[in-house]
């Protein structure tokens, strides 16, 4: 793999890392309800995706996936139930992970935020199809596939940790006045619309 590839690479999933998206969503609705500490859970959920990703493309399992429309199909859509559930318990105002007002002084649980994240990852099949017909564009079948894949996993997963971290800060400078009590219910709405519209993007694609 030449430097001119490497190049390429790392602008293109950087273009893609700051297109607004299911990831970018969900980064920005925990960024505006909970910070940038908590949206950070998010980020490291959706890099570990990516990283699962970048380890099946590796071994061929991403073919073998494509090659079971009907099994992935049915995980696509139980993850997209589940976000539009979390969503929509946000906008109604039951208990979830976004939720702020029913949720006062109970420690929120990094460990279901960052299960979301990887879900949403997983089962977006935009990111599949990236892995799968895209990278192997980039890769040189005459040197070692293997340190390729880490060399393209760094030039992915570094930049789009820090957009996305920006993202979430970006999102936590109205969270000071999204937390207090008499905006407390707003912002589970716009929370839990862009978490429901992400789970939403996902079942559409």
């Amino acid at each position: 793999m030449n430097l001119e590839s490497w190049a390429l690479f790392t602008a293109t999933e950087a273009a893609l890392s700051l297109s607004p998206g299911p990831a970018v969503m969900m980064v920005v609705a925990y960024g505006i309800a909970r910070g940038w500490r908590t949206s950070l859970f998010v980020t490291l959920g959706i890099l570990t995706g990516n990283a699962i990703y970048f380890a099946v493309s590796a071994t061929g399992i991403g073919s073998l996936i494509l090659a079971s429309p009907q099994v992935f199909m049915a995980i696509k859509y139980l993850g997209a139930a589940y976000l539009v559930y979390l969503g929509l318990s946000a906008i109604f105002g039951k208990p979830s992970p976004l939720t702020i007002s029913k949720l006062d002084g109970v420690a929120l649980s990094g460990r279901k935020i960052f299960s979301s994240a990887l879900m949403l990852q997983l089962m977006n099949p935009k990111t599949l199809l990236m892995f799968v017909a895209i990278l192997p564009q980039f890769i040189d079948p005459r040197e070692p596939v293997g340190v390729q894949m880490l060399i393209l996993a760094a030039c992915s997963i570094i930049p789009e940790f820090f957009i996305l971290l920006g993202y979430g800060m970006l999102a936590s400078k109205a969270s000071h006045w999204a937390t207090q009590e008499r905006y407390a219910v707003i912002t589970e709405r716009i929370a839990g619309t862009l978490v429901a519209g992400a789970g939403i993007m996902v079942a559409l694609v």
